[in-house]
């Protein structure tokens, strides 16, 4: 009986295994490219909208740990809450969408420094261009550790699934 003919060196067509699985792989980018356009439209709605009455209230704050103190300092354990941890999910997303999309976004510190960059451009058209919203430097900090840590909690085995294909 004659033996199965191993792939020739130099044939580049898929077999059908590889083939699947490249399909595979590409859904999930797609679905992660979906998935961030999607999100970065509700982001840009969350952040980027004026907020003209809040106009006396607000101030830029660069000094990391001054809004905390402020928010914790307060009597309303709900408005600590709502402030505080609405920052700290609100990039949460993206430690587990980037890492889908490319490799190159796996990794604790790259996680860190693309979502970090992200929250200092959004805070910074905050501060610079939009009535009644100001610079934060505790959102940065909270939306970059929100991040890391959706990363280190899902971002990372999902990344590692999607790309198995390779």
């Amino acid at each position: 009986m004659p033996s199965i003919p191993s792939k020739r060196r130099g044939d580049t067509r898929p077999d059908s295994k590889s083939f699947a699985a490249y399909l595979i792989r590409g859904l999930w980018v797609f679905a992660g490219l979906v998935g961030v356009a999607a999100f970065a439209v509700v982001i840009a709605r969350l952040t980027l909208s004026p907020q003209p009455a809040a106009g006396k209230y607000v101030h830029d704050n660069m000094h990391p740990g001054a809004t905390l103190r402020l928010y914790l300092d307060r009597p309303s354990i709900k408005m600590a809450l709502l402030e505080i941890g609405g920052n700290f999910v609100l990039l949460m997303p993206l430690g587990v969408l980037l890492p889908v999309i490319s490799s190159r976004f796996r990794g604790v510190v790259r996680i860190l420094l693309a979502v970090g960059v992200v929250s200092l451009c959004i805070e910074t058209a905050q501060g610079l261009l939009i009535d009644g919203r100001a610079f934060d430097a505790d959102d940065v900090i909270l939306n970059t550790l929100g991040a890391v840590i959706a990363y280190l909690l899902i971002g990372r085995r999902l990344s590692r699934w999607a790309h198995a294909a390779r």
